[in-house]
């Protein structure tokens, strides 16, 4: 069975160019073996052979490879951080910030950047590049429609201001969804552009290798300006900020040196 996965991998990345062996091994084959026996196959070998034929099963492959759990404002009291201590020293040095949100999912985070931004600056200016390595996500993403508990940590006048309830869903304004540009992006093989005032990329770098993450803070820490602002999950304490040239501007949020 072992290298059946091993296996799979290889032909997954011939196949997508995404590197499953720099996710950690247990948590990702045992949600994949779901997958697979859930679609009805008996193997990684039969489940690859399914998805050569089938764009609809590889889709469904990366959305399960991918979890998008997300929401917005998700752990607020974080959020507030970024509004009270971070954000206005950005904008004291440049009005145009340059903005990323990585490994973005369906789309919370960024318009929730957008959001808080849009107190601070007339909408036109807000312009922020959101990406993430599944197509379906982004789709959702663009198309700005989340269920109610998508929005529990959402301020009231937020949500008054930049939703429009439908049935049973919500939509956001467009004036948010205009901020953000959406893009597909691999991590690990992809360029990262820059240099960027402020990267947000949280709760997706605990699913990596030691190695993996290694190779990220470095390409994080290139894309950033001096003294742009690299924030993480929290989960996603790095003990060793110094070796990416980057150190702790509050908790969870880094500065570049």
């Amino acid at each position: 069975m072992a290298d059946d996965y091993q296996e799979f991998i290889q032909n997954i990345k011939r196949k997508t160019g995404i590197d499953l062996s720099l996710y950690k091994e247990a948590q990702m084959k045992r949600r994949l073996i779901s997958l697979y026996e859930k679609k009805g196959f008996q193997s990684f070998g039969s489940f690859f052979s399914a998805i050569v034929k089938n764009r609809e099963l590889l889709n469904d492959f990366l959305d399960r490879m991918t979890i998008n759990v997300s929401e917005f404002y998700r752990n607020a009291q974080r959020w507030e951080v970024l509004e009270k201590n971070i954000l206005p020293g950005l904008l004291d040095q440049n009005r145009n910030l340059k903005i990323w949100s990585a490994a973005c999912s369906t789309g919370e985070e960024p318009y929730t950047i957008a959001m808080i931004l849009s107190k601070m600056l007339p909408m036109s200016q807000i312009k922020i590049t959101a990406t993430d390595i599944d197509e379906n996500a982004l789709a959702r993403a663009r198309m700005g429609i989340y269920p109610e508990r998508s929005l529990n940590e959402v301020p009231q006048m937020m949500k008054q201001k930049f939703f429009k309830r439908e049935g049973s869903f919500y939509k956001i304004s467009e004036d948010i969804k205009r901020t953000v540009t959406f893009k597909k992006q691999n991590l690990l093989s992809d360029d990262f552009g820059g240099p960027y005032d402020l990267i947000v990329c949280r709760n997706v770098l605990i699913y990596f290798t030691e190695e993996a993450k290694d190779q990220l803070y470095h390409k994080f820490s290139g894309a950033l300006r001096k003294d742009g602002i690299f924030f993480v999950g929290s989960t996603e304490q790095i003990f060793n900020s110094g070796r990416y040239q980057l150190a702790s501007a509050e908790t969870f949020f880094y500065r570049k040196e």
